[in-house]
């Protein structure tokens, strides 16, 4: 049976037991995770985030960022998006987002419900990433009552199709965005990825490049729930906590989202995980780029390899290794590796398609 959604098929063979490379989310829990709930399960604790671990977490987030940031731990990624563009924004205004991005098609109509604003796609580069010439050109009628004002830049790290922002990239966007009274969000699903993939600091890429807003990502680095809104603009995190509340992300027992961003953070135990993530999508890359039929179709910056080949594979490589198809018009495929991926698996993977390019 095959299951679709935004040009994505794959198979529903979930009742065996096999790996995926359909999705990182479709990755367990990191053991030193299942340690940090099972831990912060020990004894009774306040509620709504007024817990010990909660408070030790918030200030290693001050930590790790070099700023007086502000986090509010949420239950998924698209409440982390709701919350964040809830805060910057009016109903009148808009927000201008990646034509691909998760926001714009996976969130359902759940940014526009609860924001009221209009979220206007900009174009993408080839890299599948925005350019300020881009975003300026959607940068128009300003003071226009009967046009949406833009109000804030939404970046995706690492972009929809696994490419990484250079620092430079960013920095320049948040330049534009300063320049014309725009906030600037990050969407950091796979976040610590593309940290990984360019060997910088948290703090570089977040706090440096002049994010007013970071929706951060937990459950695709290995946590088993729970993603977090770092606020870096004092004006932004001014009204935040009512936000959090109205929003309905607000969890009772916060300490069990916060204890696992703590053992995430300390020791920087997610640069040990999404670096292996990151180097098995290259090695994926890299044994299948040779294969008769096979195209690369975008460059491997971390843990996700996009290419095309032939439609008639689909099906008995999903027997073995369920993934998406990206674009049903060109059989284009994602293929994403996670933390638990294996060499071995890699190579099982590469050879059961070299198998279908000789048949």
């Amino acid at each position: 049976m095959k299951k679709t959604h935004r040009g994505f098929t794959t198979v529903s063979l979930f009742y065996i037991r096999m790996k995926s490379f359909a999705s990182d989310n479709y990755a367990g829990v990191l053991p030193e995770i299942m340690d940090a709930l099972n831990s912060a399960n020990e004894a009774h604790a306040r509620s709504y985030g007024a817990d010990d671990i909660t408070t030790r977490t918030s200030k290693l987030f001050k930590e790790v960022f070099g700023a007086d940031v502000q986090v509010h731990f949420v239950f998924n990624g698209t409440g982390a998006n709701v919350l964040s563009m809830g805060a910057a924004t009016q109903s009148f205004n808009s927000v201008l987002c990646a034509e691909t991005s998760h926001m714009y098609w996976d969130e359902s109509t759940a940014p526009e419900t609860f924001t009221g604003c209009r979220f206007i796609p900009v174009t993408i580069n080839e890299h599948g990433k925005l350019t300020p010439e881009q975003i300026k050109q959607r940068l128009i009628r300003k003071g226009d009552m009967h046009f949406a004002q833009p109000k804030i830049v939404s970046v995706t790290q690492t972009t929809e199709y696994a490419t990484v922002y250079t620092l430079d990239e960013l920095r320049q966007i948040g330049q534009l965005t300063k320049e014309n009274g725009l906030y600037y969000h990050m969407d950091g699903a796979r976040f610590f990825n593309a940290v990984s993939a360019l060997g910088c600091s948290i703090k570089e890429m977040s706090t440096d490049v002049g994010l007013d807003l970071l929706s951060l990502g937990g459950t695709k680095a290995g946590m088993m729930f729970g993603e977090a809104v770092v606020v870096f603009n004092p004006e932004l995190a001014k009204y935040m906590h009512y936000k959090h509340k109205q929003s309905m992300q607000l969890a009772s027992k916060t300490r069990f989202i916060a204890a696992q961003f703590e053992a995430l953070l300390s020791n920087d135990l997610w640069k040990k995980y999404t670096t292996h993530a990151n180097s098995m999508a290259t090695l994926l890359s890299d044994s299948i780029k040779d294969i008769p039929g096979v195209n690369l179709t975008k460059p491997v910056s971390a843990n996700g390899v996009f290419a095309i080949h032939p439609e008639s594979w689909n099906e008995p490589m999903w027997q073995h290794y369920p993934y998406y198809v990206w674009d049903e018009h060109t059989n284009e495929v994602r293929l994403m590796c996670s933390w638990d991926t294996t060499e071995e698996e890699v190579r099982a993977f590469a050879e059961a398609m070299k198998k279908l390019s000789i048949s």
